[in-house]
């Protein structure tokens, strides 16, 4: 039971090693694709200048979220 231990506790490399058989063949990483910076800047741009409401809109969003949150905290926790 103890004298195969060092069998068992033995890696890929080691094994493959010793049994003749050749490393095992590395496969290649994914990679992010790569963005156009430049492209999408513009895209953005130009939305915005086609539809100039859409901060304002965001923003306004964005301050009913935070002021929903603060009531929700109030009367979690019964603040008054």
């Amino acid at each position: 039971m103890y004298g195969n231990t060092s069998l068992l506790i033995m890696g890929e490399a080691k094994r493959r090693k010793n049994l003749g058989i050749p490393p095992r063949e590395k496969t290649e990483d994914m990679k992010l694709p790569q963005l156009d910076k430049k492209a999408i800047q513009q895209k953005v741009r130009s939305t915005l200048y086609k539809y100039p409401i859409i901060p304002f809109l965001f923003y306004g969003a964005a301050i009913l979220i935070l002021i929903g949150g603060l009531f929700y905290v109030f009367k979690l926790f019964n603040i008054s």
